[in-house]
C-alpha cells in the first residue's frame, strides 16, 4: 500500500512538473516582436582596378608565347616603378585558329592580362595612359577600399543599433511598457561588393585614336550607397 502511494505521488510529481516546464516555455515566447533597422550611408569610390591586355596571333606557337611574355614583361617592369599600384598577372589563354571548314588549324591566338590596383586615382590613370601604347583595356571600375570599407561598416554598425534601441522603446511604450530586453540581433551589411567591371568608354576610344602620344582615360569613381542591416527580436517587459 505504501508503495503504491509513493508511486502516485511520483507521477503527479511528473505531472506537475510538465506543466510547470509548458508554462514557462509559453511565458518565454510571450510579448516578442520582431524588428527591423537600417543605417544608410553614401560611400565614394576611393579604389580603382584597371585590366590589361595584349593579344596577337601567329602561325608558331612558341614564338607567339615569346612575344606576348615579351610585352606583358615590359609592361609589368613600367607598372611595378610605381610603388602606389599593385601589379597583378591576369588570365592568360592561348586556343587554335581554324580554316573556314573548321578542320585546319591555320594560326594560334593567344591573349595574356594584367591587372593594376591603386587608391591613388591620378597615378593609375597615367600609368594606363602610358602602358596604352603597348597594350590594350579590357575594363576598368572603381570600388571602396578594404580600410574605408570596414570604417564605413563599424559607423553604419553604431548607427543601426541605435535604430533598432529607437524602435524598441517606441514599441514598447506603444504596448504600455517601460521596459524590454533583446532576445537576438543580426547585423548584416550590404552594398560594398565590387560594381561590376565596365569597358573603356567610347569617348575614350576617340580620345585614344585622335591622340596615340597622349592616352590617358577619364576618371570618374562614383560612389555607392551601403548599408547595415539590425535585424532581430525583443521582449516586452509586462506593464
Amino acid at each position: 500500500m505504501i508503495k503504491q502511494l509513493r508511486t502516485t505521488s511520483a507521477v503527479l510529481l511528473l505531472a506537475g512538473l510538465a506543466t510547470h516546464t509548458a508554462a514557462t516555455a509559453s511565458e518565454q515566447s510571450y510579448n516578442q516582436v520582431s524588428l527591423r533597422a537600417e543605417a544608410h550611408q553614401e560611400v565614394a569610390h576611393d579604389q580603382m582596378q584597371v585590366v590589361l591586355y595584349t593579344e596577337e596571333q601567329g602561325t608558331d606557337p612558341a614564338r607567339l608565347a615569346a612575344d606576348i611574355t615579351k610585352t606583358l614583361n615590359q609592361a609589368i617592369s613600367t607598372a611595378r616603378k610605381q610603388p602606389s599600384i599593385n601589379v597583378k598577372l591576369g588570365s592568360r589563354s592561348s586556343y587554335p585558329v581554324h580554316d573556314s571548314k573548321g578542320q585546319k588549324i591555320t594560326a594560334w591566338r593567344e591573349r595574356a592580362e594584367l591587372r593594376l590596383e591603386s587608391t591613388d586615382f591620378s597615378t593609375l590613370s597615367a600609368l594606363t595612359g602610358e602602358l596604352l601604347k603597348t597594350l590594350k583595356m579590357a575594363n576598368m571600375q572603381f570600388s571602396i577600399a578594404p580600410k574605408t570599407r570596414i570604417s564605413s561598416e563599424d559607423e553604419l554598425l553604431k548607427e543601426a543599433i541605435s535604430a533598432f534601441q529607437a524602435r524598441a522603446k517606441l514599441v514598447s511604450e506603444a504596448m504600455g511598457s517601460n521596459s524590454y530586453k533583446v532576445v537576438n540581433l543580426n547585423l548584416n551589411s550590404s552594398g560594398f561588393a565590387r560594381p561590376p567591371m565596365y569597358a573603356r568608354s567610347s569617348k575614350m576610344m576617340v580620345s585614344a585614336m585622335a591622340d596615340q602620344e597622349s592616352i590617358a582615360p577619364e576618371v570618374e569613381a562614383g560612389s555607392s550607397q551601403v548599408s547595415m542591416i539590425a535585424d532581430g527580436v525583443i521582449e516586452v517587459g509586462l506593464p
